[in-house]
């Protein structure tokens, strides 16, 4: 059996593997594979892949699945001890590979673990998709070390300490195989956006660890799909989001969180309405209430019962951390706030 499967799934991201695929393979080592699987693309990217990396293997999945399904259906496929999942739009470095692999063989309670992940138009500064790893406050506002909404950090050596998160970026992120099977894999409803947070959620109500590994670091261009101004992404994050909380928050807590969501939605909704976003993102949230409670008897199919009370979860409103207290770095949120 392959040690690492390093799985690229790929959607119209020709000018992406041109680009990062030379580097991906040079930094590489041999005992790892490299496969592209494809998510029915129109953009000659088979095509590319066939003439220029016929030594790579090619997945090609027969619709657009999204990222969870395209994933599920790939590594399906795939028999390997670790998958690393990596996002076309990465620039990797040398040895990004062998210390998280090494870290997990030697810590057997981590089910997922990721890198730094620093932005490559700002090679400087971490990278808004997951940068020193993620978390989520009590209402299930993600946020990063080196990111809170909008406030990106440099990279200064603050966050280069091997550490327990809550999730880990889907832009290259490393899971051991069982564990994927055993949670059975992204939740294709999600279909992009958010699937990683609920994922490890999922992995660390079994048991496992999410960590975050600095001394590996890749490059991320971020929105090679979706711009971060699309009002589908605005649509699919508040949708998921909702999703995500309804699928491992106890029944006790959900309802509590339910109501208190409402009402920061439609704030945000309202503020699009009045701002830059203007009616499209404003009509993007009100389409995601009304199909997350078009998917809630589905998904409340899925919840793992018993759930748990997980590690690393802000207990207080990150919204209000930032927005009222002025709390914009990581470092500023007291340790004592976050579940043990």
């Amino acid at each position: 059996m392959t040690k690492l499967a390093i799985v690229i799934l790929n959607w119209n991201g020709k000018k992406f593997l041109e680009q990062f695929l030379p580097t991906l393979i040079a930094h590489t080592p041999l005992w790892a594979e490299i496969i592209i699987a494809d998510n029915a693309s129109t953009d000659d990217s088979v095509a590319f892949l066939q003439s220029h990396h016929p030594q790579l293997r090619l997945i090609e999945n027969d619709q657009n699945y999204g990222f969870a399904g395209g994933y599920n259906q790939a590594l399906a496929q795939v028999q390997a001890e670790y998958y690393c999942l990596l996002n076309s739009d990465i620039e990797v470095t040398a040895q990004w590979v062998e210390g998280i692999v090494d870290y997990m063989d030697t810590h057997h309670e981590v089910g997922v673990c990721q890198p730094k992940l620093l932005s490559w138009h700002n090679r400087q500064q971490f990278e808004y998709a997951g940068a020193a790893g993620g978390f989520i406050d009590k209402y299930g506002y993600p946020f990063c070390r080196g990111r809170i909404f909008n406030d990106i950090e440099t990279d200064n050596g603050q966050y280069d300490d091997i550490c327990e998160i809550f999730w880990a970026t889907g832009a290259c992120l490393f899971v051991r195989r069982e564990i994927y099977a055993q949670v059975g894999g992204l939740d294709a409803d999600f279909f992009a956006h958010m699937e990683e947070i609920d994922f490890c959620w999922r992995v660390k109500n079994i048991g496992y660890k999410v960590m975050y590994y600095p001394y590996s670091c890749v490059f991320h261009i971020g929105g090679g799909t979706l711009p971060k101004s699309s009002p589908q992404k605005t649509y699919l994050n508040f949708r998921n989001d909702m999703l995500l909380l309804y699928k491992n928050l106890p029944k006790k807590q959900w309802w509590k969180i339910f109501v208190v969501r409402i009402i920061l939605d439609w704030v945000a909704a309202l503020k699009f309405l009045t701002g830059k976003g203007g009616w499209q993102e404003f009509y993007a949230v009100f389409r995601a209430r009304r199909d997350f409670y078009k998917m809630r008897n589905s998904s409340k199919q899925k919840r793992q019962l018993p759930l748990r009370n997980v590690s690393k979860i802000y207990t207080r409103s990150i919204v209000w951390a930032y927005y009222a207290k002025k709390l914009t770095r990581f470092t500023q949120l007291p340790t004592e706030n976050f579940t043990k």
